[in-house]
């Protein structure tokens, strides 16, 4: 029943910035994880980075020290900020939302996704 939609993927040059953005239909603070995922053409879909509930965050070794995920649970959205861009960073990023309900379901929801290409 959640819904997420992402904004913010455009074009950009190489050691460029861009910030991504994920709102959810309801409230995200009591999900167990945020997170964003990227599909790079011809490759397989790639997890980027995680921010828990608890308020940690983890990333992907190649995006490390570039992108940085946040959770403005007040708002019901999640953003990546990505610097430092580079051409292998071109691909189309998705917003996922894993959980559990209050009556023991598991949840797994993801957007549409947003496209972001980097130009060299």
């Amino acid at each position: 029943q959640v819904q997420l939609v992402e904004s913010g993927g455009g074009l950009v040059q190489a050691g460029g910035s861009l910030r991504l953005s994920c709102a959810a239909s309801g409230s995200i603070g009591s999900v167990a994880a945020m997170g964003w995922y990227r599909q790079a053409p011809g490759k397989q879909r790639e997890w980027v980075a995680t921010a828990s509930s608890g308020g940690t965050t983890n990333y992907a070794d190649s995006v490390k020290g570039r992108f940085t995920i946040s959770r403005d649970n007040a708002k019901n959205t999640v953003y990546l900020q990505m610097n430092s861009l580079k051409p292998e960073d071109t691909a189309v990023y998705y917003c996922n939302a894993a959980g559990r309900t209050t009556r023991g379901g598991v949840y797994n929801y993801w957007g549409q996704g947003t496209q972001v290409t980097v130009s060299s």
